[in-house]
């Protein structure tokens, strides 16, 4: 009786605060109050459920009025294309007021060591290469892998660079894995990691910056060739400890370990002083071409939209200049291939054309910076057979609005020999910049 007792006083208690909260909440509130944050914030339907075909409409639908595309075309110096000033609230960063005044800060106190051409005291030395900038990094031959030695040449000639390592913050390890990839010494997977594990080792015990942070901690190499995922492989305490700067950015890749690793955006050498045709120029939606193999996404956006007229859709070369394809669509696709990354963002962006992204599990360059969903369109892979219906429901003062925030982050795309202001170099890093002093409560050894 007495357990009984205590069951009906628990359900009495709990009646009696249903009876209170509906008293000071009635149910018709509640559902207002609802409906409220929902027509303030659609995009939050968005976020909840991708595969609810009505909840994507939400997300783009704006007012019916909206201004007529500028038939101005856009270049670095035109309004529309500059950064933020403090009194506009939209822009295509996280918090613009805050990341100006830390890069500022880091212009002023950031050194990174870079060491020299560790034993290899002749320019004799069938390795020399690995270690020094390329002769020639706008060879158009480097093509893919153009960031890795844009990096390193930009950071020599950058004032980051000193020459006394008790005050730098990071060690560059100057390696270079495209140039190890093409070295007849060297060229397979294996031999490339074996060479790097031995150089790795060998800075270890003859420098004594690598075990001052509890082993290469504050290190770092880059990458934009495939082949560098394995790279570190050999080397526990490399791939475990220094930071990989690397196109290859995916968060289910086994040598990759976000938060650690920086992305890097993989860019061709192009041109800058380009003009980009404004919205009302754009004739094409959507255009995408290139290769389906090693790819189930691209063969199923082959098979889903290949066939549609008025998507511009190929399975390797179009029929018309590649270049045309960015100029003259509204939307550019980066569609997964072998790689989460390829150029293809960067070309969009360098072209004005809005990328949209096809490509799970990719961790976006600057993406702590940049807020990707201000300038480009992110579509998971489950719901490519909506991709014509997304886009075809943006509204025209979204599409804007996209077009604007894409001008002003196109600088941040951008190597220069000497580097400029928050270009592609300054901006990864910042990404170093704001991993300093981290370390590791574990010490490794080496295998």
């Amino acid at each position: 009786m007495a357990l009984l007792g205590r069951v009906n006083l628990r359900r009495s208690r709990t009646s009696s605060w249903n009876a209170y909260f509906c008293y000071l909440f009635p149910p018709f509130a509640v559902m207002s109050l609802i409906v409220i944050i929902l027509s303030l914030r659609p995009d939050i339907l968005f976020l909840k459920s991708h595969n609810n075909t009505t909840n994507i409409t939400k997300v783009f639908q704006l007012p019916a009025r909206s201004p007529k595309p500028s038939p101005q075309r856009c270049n670095d110096n035109a309004s529309h294309c500059s950064i933020p000033t403090k009194a506009e609230e939209a822009s295509p960063y996280h918090n613009w007021q805050i990341f100006k005044a830390d890069y500022e800060e880091m212009l002023q106190k950031f050194k990174i060591f870079v060491y020299p051409d560790v034993f290899i005291n002749n320019k004799s030395s069938p390795f020399a290469l690995v270690f020094r900038p390329h002769p020639n990094p706008l060879d158009p031959k480097i093509g893919n892998y153009f960031s890795e030695h844009a990096f390193k040449l930009a950071l020599l000639h950058s004032s980051f660079v000193t020459q006394h390592p008790e005050e730098a913050h990071f060690f560059f390890l100057p390696f270079s894995i495209n140039v190890m990839r093409n070295h007849p010494l060297l060229r397979s997977e294996s031999s490339i990691s074996d060479f790097v594990a031995n150089y790795v080792s060998r800075v270890s015990s003859e420098f004594e910056f690598w075990n001052a942070s509890g082993g290469g901690v504050d290190h770092f190499f880059v990458c934009c060739h495939s082949v560098g995922r394995d790279a570190a492989s050999k080397h526990y305490a490399l791939h475990n400890n220094a930071i990989q700067i690397t196109c290859s950015s995916t968060y289910f890749q086994r040598l990759y370990t976000p938060h650690k690793d920086i992305a890097l955006p993989q860019v061709w050498p192009r041109p800058h002083d380009i003009l980009l045709n404004p919205p009302n120029a754009r004739n094409k939606l959507v255009f995408f071409a290139g290769r389906v193999q090693n790819s189930r996404i691209r063969k199923e956006l082959l098979s889903l939209w290949g066939n549609d007229t008025s998507l511009s859709i190929f399975s390797g070369n179009p029929s018309f200049p590649y270049e045309e394809g960015f100029r003259t669509s509204k939307y550019c696709l980066h569609v997964k291939g072998y790689e989460v990354n390829t150029a293809r963002i960067s070309d969009a962006i360098h072209y004005g054309c809005i990328p949209v992204l096809i490509s799970d599990h990719y961790d976006l360059p600057f993406g702590n910076i940049l807020d990707w969903s201000t300038f480009s369109i992110i579509v998971s892979h489950r719901d490519i057979g909506l991709l014509k219906y997304i886009l075809t429901s943006v509204s025209e003062q979204m599409y804007m609005k996209l077009y604007k925030n894409l001008c002003i982050v196109r600088k941040h795309f951008r190597w220069h020999d000497v580097p400029t202001s928050y270009d592609a170099f300054h901006m990864t890093a910042y990404q170093l910049w704001l991993r300093r002093g981290f370390h590791r409560l574990a010490t490794y050894q080496l295998n």
